[in-house]
């Protein structure tokens, strides 16, 4: 909104004149907030050597990833190169091994002296690692970023007389798949090899490290440094090609071209960053969990773009997991959720790649469903090839997990839903959400009871094969009347709708019993179980939830039951729980599974393990938090619907719901003072605002909203396409400036501080 409309609207509510709000896009200072001095209190800090990928600092851009870390058994500091497009390509061994992720390497940096300690800091606002390394012969002051743009690692190192000699060392890791570490107890495939060992050149001051691969192709790592004064410079990029063998041009092209000093280089690196997150705000009381939130904004962007691969088990930064591929049974899903309420639709990898990699979501299906069907396989690579097939339901082998593709097309169909960009309805969803139906729709047979009933299937990843999933009927039920509306938006007069809305009408209810959702017919949920996937229904779907009465003892009763089985929880288990409880209006029971799960689970850098490192469970949480402040599901958005008790202060800007809303609110004292909505795609209008008493709606002018009361906080806003209202209680003088909010108190900085 332009200067002179909000200081209209501020002069029509009879507040004091304020700084225009974060959307107008000022410098530093605007709206009540410092970008640089507010992120730097999410900075993370080492003044220890981090030992791993769990303590370190971690850079990327989507594309290129490095974590640094202590050199194990050595006086070094490693620096990892790792890329997400390097990987096998040899199918006839399955996605774990033939298809898996390929490390690439690392750089040691050796000192002459012996490390003594550390003083980091990773800049949120700049993505950047500064500080020094102190050795008993002296120290080495770095700079070192991942650019944002031409995926290059440059490390700038400026040393003491005693360390002038310090070295860098590149070691070129085996290519083989990270499954494949002794510690995974996990043997390869009969006929599986490593690939050959690397070859080493010169090129004029670069050197190139080039890794062939069995299958055809190759990746190659191509590195020069560059002194300048006392300064020396190293930098680095990565480059894949497949089946051709023309990696090596390509990095040698992009490595000439950065290098010139990093802080020429850096300049539009540190722009790219520095606006991507005034897209939106978000500030808490809680300063803990306030930086946790903003670190996960810095994750999710230096770990996906669009036009990067999907985001993979552990994103960019590869390390020894038994997971060297990208999941689709939770993984994917929760990765990308808070990409939308953040407003940061530019990283949506997802919506990208299943569209561009449509075709191989049909092959991957056996004959003769494939004719007319799409599934995706738990694990695939880049390119959504999975190595074999998807399961088919009633037989196992292979498994017959069903549901992936189309949990993953509620992604997407998410994007459509916060943008309303029919295109990616009409061109994405709705193609492929056919397709991922149909296949369903072969095997759903009339039982004696006259119901629809799924022979057995997998509930990821309870451990047994079962009829009637409450996973596959919450997935069934969301497609079939996902098609419907979709075919209504895009006036489509489908020939299935009729078999969508019989399916609708005659599919069998959810099976449950005492304790809530079971896992499948005649299968209660017995154990403990990680995955929240017998409620999909609850969330993230929303089919069930806690605004049908008739549903609540369900849901309340499946959420207890779940969560009481202690010992094979793990991280997500408690996002998923912090969801649901923010469904259920509970903001200190959210906050409490948060703050188990940084208490049990999340590692010092904020990355997260299991049996080896993944990055999904970090990222679901700061969904989690998005659920706490705002909520738009079933055509309400809900502001501040969850808030803890010791949140009496809270602010959001920019925060992007369903229907194109782009929402402002601050919570004080306990209370909502105003709400602003901007809409851009003229979708209709329900807010519950949650301010209490009478409600003032006014648009950029001063002058009121035509509106509908649905009840005491909801309200329907005739609100056009570029339309913005702003709400208040009547008679109130609210100051709409956004800033942070005041912590309840000093939290210590993530990282390794003391």
């Amino acid at each position: 909104m332009a200067e002179l409309s909000r200081r209209s609207l501020l002069a029509a509510s009879g507040a004091l004149l304020a700084t225009p709000a974060l959307a107008s896009g000022g410098a530093d200072g605007t709206a009540g907030v410092n970008w640089r001095g507010f992120l730097a209190g999410s900075d993370l800090i080492w003044k220890q050597l981090p030992k791993n990928w769990y303590d370190g600092p971690f850079l990327g851009n989507g594309f290129l990833g490095s974590g640094i870390y202590a050199e194990p058994g050595a006086n070094a500091i490693r620096f990892t190169v790792q890329h997400s497009e390097v990987q096998d390509h040899r199918p006839q061994f399955g996605s774990l091994y033939g298809l898996a992720r390929l490390p690439i390497g690392w750089f040691t940096l050796e000192p002459q002296g012996t490390i003594t300690k550390v003083d980091w800091r990773l800049s949120l606002y700049d993505a950047e690692l500064t500080g020094t390394i102190t050795t008993t012969a002296g120290s080495i002051a770095i700079r070192a970023i991942i650019h944002n743009g031409r995926g290059v690692l440059a490390v700038q190192a400026k040393a003491t007389d005693g360390e002038a000699k310090f070295r860098w060392v590149f070691h070129p890791a085996v290519a083989v798949s990270p499954r494949t570490d002794p510690k995974f107890n996990k043997p390869a495939p009969d006929g599986y090899l490593p690939n050959p060992k690397p070859d080493t050149a010169t090129s004029g001051d670069a050197t190139l490290v080039t890794q062939p691969l069995l299958s055809g192709g190759e990746h190659v790592t191509a590195y020069q440094e560059k002194t300048r004064g006392t300064t020396r410079t190293l930098y680095a990029t990565v480059a894949w090609s497949n089946p051709a063998k023309t990696a090596g041009a390509t990095a040698l092209h992009t490595l000439r071209s950065a290098v010139q000093p990093l802080d020429m280089l850096a300049q539009d690196h540190r722009a790219w960053w520095n606006a991507f997150y005034r897209k939106s705000f978000l500030s808490v009381p809680d300063g803990r969990l306030q930086s946790f939130y903003w670190i996960q904004l810095y994750k999710v962007a230096s770990a996906t773009r669009k036009s990067a691969p999907v985001m993979a088990t552990t994103g960019p930064w590869l390390e020894p997991t038994p997971w060297p591929a990208t999941w689709w049974n939770l993984n994917v899903q929760l990765e990308y959720w808070l990409i939308n309420g953040s407003n940061h639709l530019e990283l949506d990898s997802l919506t990208r790649a299943i569209s561009q990699y449509r075709d191989n979501l049909s092959s991957q299906v056996i004959a003769p469903y494939n004719q007319d069907s799409a599934g995706i396989p738990r694990s695939t690579d880049i390119t959504l090839r999975g190595g074999g097939t998807v399961g088919v339901p009633g037989q196992d082998p292979p498994t017959p997990e069903t549901g992936n593709l189309t949990w993953a097309l509620h992604n997407v169909w998410l994007t459509y839903r916060h943008t309303m960009d029919t295109a990616t309805l009409k061109s994405t969803v709705f193609p492929l959400l056919r397709k991922a139906i149909n296949y369903y729709l072969h095997f759903l047979a009339k039982g004696d009871d006259g119901k629809l009933h799924l022979p057995k299937t997998f509930s990821p990843e309870y451990g047994v094969d079962t009829p009637d999933t409450n996973f596959d009927l919450a997935l069934i039920r969301w497609g079939c009347q996902t098609l419907l509306e979709s075919a209504k938006i895009l006036h489509i007069n489908d020939p299935l709708a009729p078999v969508w809305q019989h399916t609708l009408d005659d599919l069998t209810p959810y099976p449950t019993d005492a304790n809530g959702f079971m896992i499948g017919a005649g299968q209660p949920f017995a154990m403990s179980h990680r995955h929240y996937s017998h409620m999909l229904s609850v969330y993230p779907l929303y089919l069930v939830n806690w605004e049908q009465p008739e549903n609540r003892n369900l849901i309340q009763t499946s959420l207890n039951h779940w969560i009481s089985f202690k010992g094979a929880l793990q991280g997500y288990s408690y996002t998923g729980a912090a969801s649901m409880a923010a469904q259920m209006l509970r903001g200190n029971d959210s906050a409490q599974y948060l703050s188990d799960l940084l208490r049990l689970y999340v590692q010092p850098n904020t990355m997260y393990k299991e049996s080896g490192p993944v990055i999904e469970t970090p990222l679901s949480a700061a969904q989690s938090m998005h659920d706490m402040v705002c909520q738009s599901w079933n055509g309400i958005i809900r502001v501040f619907p969850a808030i803890p008790d010791s949140w009496a202060d809270t602010t959001i800007d920019n925060f992007r719901t369903q229907g194109a809303f782009l929402i402002s609110a601050s919570r004080q004292k306990g209370a909502t003072r105003w709400v602003r909505i901007r809409s851009e795609a003229g979708a209709p209008c329900v807010v519950r605002h949650g301010i209490p008493g009478q409600v003032t709606v006014r648009d950029a002018h001063g002058r009121p909203w035509k509106t509908k009361e649905l009840d005491a906080t909801t309200i329907q806003i005739d609100l056009p396409r570029g339309g913005e209202a702003v709400l208040y209680r009547a008679g109130d003088r609210p100051d709409f400036t956004v800033a942070p909010v005041t912590p309840n108190g000093q939290s210590a900085p993530w990282g390794l501080p003391a």
